[in-house]
């Protein structure tokens, strides 16, 4: 994991903290990046692809990252299904803190493809835990 003073990029920021959130574009994901950005983080989401580029939440708190100076929350595309993908963002952003938010948001959906919910709920975040182990 990062050391406290350095941020995905190696530089130096003394006693800035690094946070990975999965999840992110969700409720809670989206309170608790506002949160932790007001605490002076900064703050890494993992997003999944898809066909609608769901960040309604966030855009209020979004900063294009080519303005690396004030952007302080960067999104990377990863999925829980995908273990490789885990543990390639930890390796690069090597976070202080990580925060499982994802999950399948809607009930019916949940029950209409409950093999593909279970994978991404439950063994999605065992992927995460075991990236997370070896990368400590």
């Amino acid at each position: 994991m990062a050391s406290e003073n350095e941020s995905s990029r190696g530089e130096a920021i003394p006693g800035r903290r690094i946070a990975l959130i999965t999840g992110i574009t969700g409720q809670d994901g989206s309170y608790l990046t506002e949160f932790l950005l007001n605490k002076g983080y900064e703050v890494h989401g993992l997003i999944r692809r898809s066909s609608n580029f769901n960040t309604q939440r966030i855009n209020h708190i979004y900063i294009d990252p080519h303005d690396a100076h004030k952007a302080r929350m960067k999104l990377h595309y990863a999925d829980l299904t995908d273990a490789s993908s885990l543990r390639r963002w930890l390796d690069t952003i090597r976070p202080d803190e990580v925060y499982n938010l994802a999950a399948q948001s809607h009930l019916a959906v949940s029950f209409e493809i409950p093999d593909y919910t279970a994978d991404v709920v439950a063994t999605g975040a065992l992927r995460l835990l075991e990236a997370v182990r070896s990368h400590c």
